[in-house]
């Protein structure tokens, strides 16, 4: 069904949306995907007037003012009634520190009334400083309808394992930064060991609809700058976005959106849309249709919630 979503969307905003890419070649089909069921997909303005709060990945908040990232996604699901915005957290610091800065962003927004329409999404770490901050902050579950795994580190990644947290301060020191070195534990909160170890001690909460978007590129999508992680993470297995592999970006119990024809930056880093000159040199694959991504995204939650609830995550651990 998310398929036929993200068809539909690409196909009625067609060129006009930046990265335009057709829809076979932005989604990758795997064994068993199953059919098309063939229902129309309602492209009318938002009902639900969902609003999607990203969290992004470790650094971040490093190179965001050298990224200039362009706004144009949260301009694209204004106008489909939707509503988008970045939750800052710390650049370099453990999910423990992250989730309360997200706590106290989401607790900041306020209330309407009605059913919950804040939609978590979680980009690489960013997603296991969501799961802490839904885990460890209770007043926030009753505002979330949503939490999306986008490429997340759910279950960390082994390039963690070989790299220190004094490679990742560098990025204290990329042009135009100010950010902060926190508490130290962000490199050491995506090894598979932590993150393993946190999902069998805890449990998903109950009442909240979750998802997973896996970034799954063919090797010709991998950017030149990645393709050193992309070999390395090929020793344990094929199947990684560059940073991540495919299985440790599925949250346990949630429902599998698709597969992104994307390498990890190209999923939520627009790096060639600000800086022309590397897109040619090194970060050479990251072209993607996000905001057309996006609004598929969150078209599917939107016709998602309209079903009867069913048997809600919280029993047992998430192992």
């Amino acid at each position: 069904r998310f398929r036929e979503i993200f068809c539909a969307v690409l196909q009625a905003h067609g060129p006009s949306l930046p990265d335009y890419r057709p829809c076979d070649q932005a989604l990758n089909r795997l064994a068993g995907e199953g059919t098309s069921s063939g229902a129309a997909v309602d492209l009318s303005p938002s009902r639900a007037r969902l609003v999607a709060l990203v969290v992004p990945g470790i650094g971040y908040e490093c190179f965001k003012p050298w990224l200039e990232p362009p706004d144009t996604v949260t301009k694209h699901l204004q106008a489909q009634g939707y509503d988008g915005m970045h939750i800052p957290v710390d650049a370099l610091s453990g999910t423990q520190v992250n989730a309360r800065q997200i706590r106290d962003a989401v607790m900041a927004l306020h209330e309407e009334g009605g059913p919950p329409r804040i939609v978590l999404v979680g980009y690489s770490k960013g997603a296991p400083d969501i799961l802490e901050a839904l885990v460890g902050y209770p007043e926030i579950r009753g505002r979330i309808a949503a939490f999306v795994s986008a490429a997340g580190a759910i279950g960390g990644s082994p390039l963690a394992n070989d790299a220190k947290q004094s490679q990742a301060d560098l990025l204290r020191h990329f042009p135009k930064s100010e950010c902060e070195p926190g508490d130290g534990k962000g490199v050491e909160s995506l090894r598979p060991d932590v993150r393993r170890k946190w999902l069998a001690e805890n449990s998903l909460p109950a009442g909240i609809r979750y998802y997973s978007v896996v970034a799954l590129p063919e090797p010709e999508r991998v950017s030149r700058i990645l393709e050193s992680g992309y070999r390395k993470l090929s020793r344990v297995d094929g199947r990684n976005d560059t940073q991540v592999i495919f299985y440790d970006q599925v949250l346990p119990g949630s429902t599998l959106l698709g597969y992104l024809n994307a390498d990890h930056w190209a999923v939520a880093v627009p790096v060639s849309r600000s800086h022309t000159s590397i897109s040619r040199t090194l970060v050479t694959r990251n072209d993607y249709p996000r905001e057309a991504l996006t609004e598929a995204i969150l078209r599917f939650i939107e016709e998602d919630l309209a079903k009867p609830s069913l048997p809600a995550a919280g029993t047992g651990n998430l192992r």
